[in-house]
């Protein structure tokens, strides 16, 4: 089955429900991401209506994940009345362009726990460590 164009037909039906999401591309192990706007209950066939923009979940060199974000078409689309998937509303969040997602706020404070946990687990060890030499 062929991949739909990235940068879209502009071809929709206009009272059809749009929806902007995820469209995973790239290679086994090393997903990206393109931003887009689609019919809500699109049929594999049917290729996108625009790209929005781009999302590259592995870091870089920096430490940093890219995104790209067409905020003008976005104000569009969803003036439009075109849906926003979790996932993109999560990174729309986090560039401001949206409310920050709750589902962000407890990404973070997962994360927070497990490193508090990693570090008293270092500690004891050094602790038990420092007992044994003496």
């Amino acid at each position: 089955m062929p991949l739909p164009p990235a940068s879209g037909t502009g071809k929709y039906f206009a009272r059809a429900a749009k929806s902007i999401r995820l469209i995973r591309q790239g290679c086994t192990n090393r997903p990206f991401f393109h931003i887009s706007v689609t019919h809500r209950r699109r049929l594999n066939s049917q290729p996108v209506i625009e790209q929005l923009g781009s999302y590259d979940p592995m870091p870089n060199f920096n430490n940093e994940k890219l995104v790209a974000l067409n905020l003008e078409r976005m104000k569009f689309w969803l003036g439009q009345g075109a849906h926003v998937t979790t996932p993109v509303a999560e990174l729309l969040g986090l560039s401001g362009f949206f409310p920050i997602h709750p589902r962000s706020y407890m990404t973070a404070w997962r994360n927070r726990r497990t490193e508090k946990e990693n570090l008293e687990k270092q500690k004891e060890a050094e602790a038990a460590e420092a007992a044994k030499a003496e």
